[in-house]
């Protein structure tokens, strides 16, 4: 698809407004206060903002609205854990790292345990961020090189390199600037994506009855009290597992972690928090929302079989194509049905009619299996490489097809903007913990203005990094999920590691080593063992299986070690 000049102009004008302004506003930067902390005078609202902008991404406006149109609301299950670890964030994390002055979570590991530890932990947070910060890249990247046929690699570059001006210029500082700015077009293009979605349903289908018709078709149920490990998303899973996820992102990554550091006082550090976990899971509602209304658009209006525009090209290249055509004439036969069960539904909210709703739902689920199969064996037969899972295509393909010219550049620049903030934290984080915990702590004091240059220098070779990875990555099942199944792997291993820390002050250096490592082979093999359905552990339950593992062994240890006296905090 080609844009128009408008679309052009308005989605140019943004990025281009946000990278100069983070530039401008935060050039000079001459100590590593000032780069790595901003100077330490962040508002809380600032640190809110922009501890909201890390965490949502390009991945969440892209993926967020097609898990919905999919599998319902039941996503938000997955942060009701979140103000649960913003508090404990706020009365415990937040204290200490204030009082011990740490440009990083992991230097007070050091002051806890030692130097190997510290450096340990790090580590695993550079593997896990750097392989993340290259996916909040490709992301957006994949889909709309897909979409609007732009080069791929040309679309890494450029998301990478815009992000890296202003990063390596203005540090920390920079990055909460530009956020702020950036989750204004974010939360501007998402409500008026919103209003239009609903505007253009029928004029008879008013808000309320796209609910109902959406409740009908199970895109409403919100909470699942199920204890069935087969279910990934329930309301305990979120409790728990997402608690334990949230602790290790908010308390131990420092791509998070340094946005708050940058506050004024403690004060401002909690309130900035509290602002996050109160606004983050009504946000998430919301772009679920939208994305259930893109549902009920589709059923009043065709949907393509596959929204992927590369598998349908692919496939009536194939010998499949009639079969792929034939999938397309029945899709439509049951669109049409549909009409006059949902009609039927609204005039008389019948059980029956309800039930004849699941019924041409599932038929028409069949019908897009059936499509992804025919497309994974044309994509084989031609030896092409292509996305049959076409979840996170749904929203954009919505976007570039029904908004009108202006919209599409507004959120195409939400879109991007999404993936320049999340990628700006974790390049900024990357690279002050390379400088502080890994380069300065094993090379003895440097000046304040070598400091600083080393800083960009690892920012400058991590946003290299990024744009490297993004350029080889390859689409998973599901983008946001990707990310999160990375953090899981990781952040369990590592909350422990710090809850130890706080809690068990029994525990020595020596024996949480040598728990942190053994675990993170044990948490490997685990998500290996599920992935190939050895076992059925879903990824969200490592973070809390993760966590519980290091603190049990590093208590065996300690214990035939001798020491058996236990004092906690």
């Amino acid at each position: 698809m080609q844009l128009n000049w408008i679309d052009w102009a308005i989605l140019s004008a943004t990025l281009f407004a946000i990278v100069a302004y983070g530039t401008w506003q935060t050039r000079g930067s001459k100590n590593v206060k000032d780069y790595l902390r901003g100077g330490n005078k962040s508002k809380w609202w600032t640190i809110g903002l922009s501890v909201m902008a890390t965490q949502a991404s390009a991945i969440t406006f892209l993926s967020t609205p097609g898990q919905a149109f999919n599998d319902g609301m039941g996503f938000v299950q997955f942060y009701f854990g979140l103000p649960i670890a913003m508090v404990v964030i706020c009365m415990v994390f937040i204290p200490l790292y204030h009082r011990l002055k740490v440009y990083t979570a992991y230097e007070f590991l050091e002051s806890r345990f030692d130097l190997k530890t510290r450096t340990l932990t790090a580590i695993l947070f550079l593997i896990q961020r750097g392989l993340a910060a290259g996916i909040t890249i490709f992301a957006p990247a994949i889909i709309l090189s897909v979409v609007l046929g732009w080069d791929l690699i040309t679309l890494n570059i450029a998301i990478g390199l815009l992000v890296i001006i202003y990063t390596v210029s203005g540090g920390t500082r920079a990055v909460n600037v530009t956020q702020k700015h950036q989750m204004v077009v974010i939360f501007i293009g998402m409500l008026v994506a919103f209003f239009l979605i609903v505007s253009k349903l029928p004029e008879d289908i008013t808000f309320s009855k796209a609910l109902n018709i959406a409740s009908a078709s199970g895109k409403m149920e919100i909470l699942d009290f199920s204890f069935s490990l087969n279910n990934r998303y329930t309301f305990w899973s979120g409790i728990i597992g997402g608690t334990f996820l949230m602790l290790s992102y908010f308390g131990t990554d420092q791509s998070q972690v340094q946005r708050y550091l940058s506050g004024k006082s403690v004060k401002e550090m909690q309130l900035g928090l509290i602002f996050n976990g109160l606004l983050k899971v009504p946000m998430q509602f919301f772009i679920l929302l939208v994305g259930v209304m893109v549902f009920v658009f589709y059923q009043f209006n065709e949907a393509p079989i596959n929204f992927n525009p590369n598998g349908k090209e692919i496939v009536l290249k194939s010998q499949y194509a009639e079969a792929y055509k034939a999938l397309e004439i029945e899709q439509k036969q049951v669109f049409n049905d549909k009409q006059k069960i949902i009609n039927s539904y609204l005039e008389t909210k019948s059980e029956t009619s309800k039930k004849y709703i699941t019924l041409a739902n599932e038929a028409n689920d069949d019908i897009r299996e059936e499509a992804k199969l025919l497309i994974e064996k044309a994509a084989e037969e031609l030896d092409e490489k292509v996305v049959s899972n076409d979840k996170d295509y749904v929203f954009i393909n919505f976007i570039l097809n029904n908004l009108p010219r202006g919209l599409i550049g507004l959120l195409l620049a939400v879109i991007l903007s999404a993936a320049m903030s999340s990628t700006a934290s974790e390049l900024n984080a990357l690279g002050s913990t390379s400088t502080i915990d890994l380069y300065i702590r094993n090379s003895g004091e440097k000046t304040e203005e070598e400091k600083v240059k080393i800083s960009r220098w690892f920012t400058f070779a991590w946003g290299i990094l990024a744009i490297g990875i993004a350029c080889i990555a390859n689409l998973f099942e599901n983008l946001i999920q990707l990310v999160n199944i990375i953090g899981s792997i990781f952040y369990g291993n590592v909350l422990g590691i710090f809850l130890l820390a706080f809690f068990f002050k029994f525990i020595k250096s020596n024996a949480v080593f040598v728990s942190a490592l053994i675990t993170q082979v044990i948490i490997f093999g685990l998500y290996f063992l599920n992935e190939f359905e050895y076992i059925n552990l879903p990824f969200l339950w490592l973070n809390f299986v993760g966590c519980a593992i290091v603190i049990i062994i590093a208590i065996i240890i300690q214990t035939l070690n001798g020491n058996t006296k236990t004092i906690t905090a």
